[in-house]
């Protein structure tokens, strides 16, 4: 997959100065990429625009919250 002119952008609440956690390009047309902020030049996950958007609102509502029993 070519990602070429990916704007990598991280968590506002990022930790560390935002050197442990994920990026994300969502300004390519047809894919969301997901990397790791502390191997820039490492793997990518791809998305789906619409199944990002899916998994972006479960976390921000606390979807994935889970209560042991």
């Amino acid at each position: 997959m070519d990602l070429t002119g990916a704007v990598w952008r991280k968590s506002t609440r990022s930790g560390n100065g935002g050197s442990t956690c994920v990026e994300v390009a969502t300004n390519l047309p047809a894919v969301v990429g997901v990397r790791d902020s502390k191997d820039l030049h490492g793997p990518v996950l791809t998305f789906a625009p619409a199944a990002w958007a899916v998994f972006a609102h479960a976390a921000a509502t606390g979807s994935f919250n889970a209560h042991k029993a």
